[in-house]
């Protein structure tokens, strides 16, 4: 039930009887009630103390009811364009009932006035206009709660930015490419490279649970793990069970990544690999060869314990190995068949000049141009090319 005590009605009518009859009436029901003669008068009114609800006659000397609204929902504030309105017609005509309604009221009452009509099409109106300003405090808080998440995202984003190598590492007689675009402004996907004690380079990837900010956290996490990993242990395996092991601790099986490494020998090219969970490896020998190396371990966060092995090969100069993330796999530009390894594996070009070369063929045929289509998930990949 609407509390009438501070809801404030302005009649307007020429006919002083009517004004005092409406007046009494509103009163009785528990209103406030003021009232004016004509339209000039009401349109001051107006302007000097914004009513609750506008009871307004239609045909006045001067500016009638028509000419009263028209001016009411033009103006540039919207406590006065939006008052609730209810026209008085003497006339009973549909004529007569598009008129008001054409001039911006709410709705119309005939006269004479049949009190109880009366009343409750002005508690309809109210509660309309209460449920209006209902719904404008929750766009309102709805607004500052989008607001203030964009800004956490952008924050969020420089923050992954930040950890994301920005250009490849001068690594001689090795070429390093990369390509990383989030379904939002960031993502749950990362990689990176790090010297291991022993002189060999560490190749890494992960792909978190999620999208948006929770899952930046994630990629955060995954990065000081694995630098941590690696500065405690000698091998590939060790390094991803001890990433394993502390995203068990913190998360206990709730959350998981999956990820893959590769530990190079920059001298003779001799790689170790080690996958969990993640999606396979993939070799382009210069001689036009294409090799698969699978992960057989779960992701990491699931298992305690997990199985993991080392795959050893021998990168040849001219030889490309590929890591990635299965957003590659749905980002197929709407295309049939679905991407997957397997045909990833037919889409390297053997002969190209470069990694940068092997990996933007890649991207040409496998991803939509930047605007065109909404990534399903997030895509990382990283293209390394022994050269000498």
């Amino acid at each position: 039930m609407l509390n009438h005590s501070r809801t404030e009605i302005l009649v307007v009518d020429d006919d002083a009887m009517s004004r005092r009859v409406l007046a009494q009436l509103l009163t009785a029901a528990g209103y406030k009630c003021s009232v004016c003669r004509d339209g000039s008068e009401a349109l001051e009114a107006v302007h000097a103390r914004t009513p609750s609800l506008l009871l307004l006659d239609f045909d006045m000397p001067g500016p009638n009811g028509a000419e009263v609204l028209r001016r009411l929902r033009s103006d540039q504030r919207p406590a006065i364009a939006q008052i609730p309105a209810i026209m008085l017609t003497a006339h009973g005509s549909e004529e007569s009932e598009v008129s008001c309604l054409q001039a911006g009221a709410d709705d119309f009452v005939t006269k004479p006035v049949n009190a109880a009509v009366l009343r409750a099409r002005i508690e309809t109106q109210l509660r309309l206009r209460s449920m209006r300003r209902q719904l404008q405090r929750q766009n309102d808080e709805l607004e500052k709660w989008r607001r203030n998440l964009e800004r956490d995202l952008a924050a969020a984003r420089l923050t992954q930015q930040s950890l994301i190598p920005q250009k490849p590492p001068a690594l001689p007689g090795w070429q390093v490419a990369t390509y990383y675009r989030p379904v939002i402004q960031v993502g749950g996907d990362i990689y990176g490279w790090l010297r291991m004690k022993d002189g060999r380079i560490l190749f890494w990837i992960a792909d978190g649970t999620g999208h948006g900010a929770a899952a930046a956290l994630l990629t955060t996490l995954a990065k000081l793990l694995f630098h941590h990993g690696s500065a405690e242990h000698n091998t590939p395996v060790s390094v991803m069970e001890a990433v394993n092991h502390d995203f068990c601790s913190i998360f206990g099986g709730r959350s998981f990544m999956t990820a893959m490494c590769v530990a190079v020998e920059p001298a003779t090219g001799r790689a170790s690999i080690v996958g969990a969970g993640h999606p396979p490896l993939l070799i382009a020998r210069l001689r036009g060869a294409t090799e698969t190396i699978a992960s057989v371990a779960p992701p990491l966060g699931l298992v305690e314990h997990p199985e993991l092995t080392e795959t050893i090969v021998d990168l040849r100069p001219g030889d490309t190995f590929l890591l990635y993330t299965d957003g590659l796999f749905g980002s197929r530009k709407g295309k049939e068949p679905r991407l997957t390894p397997q045909r990833l594996g037919k889409m390297l070009d053997h002969s190209a000049p470069s990694a940068e070369a092997m990996l933007g063929r890649i991207l040409a045929e496998a991803m939509p141009a930047k605007g065109e289509e909404t990534l399903p998930d997030d895509v990382a990949t990283l293209a390394v090319r022994r050269t000498g």
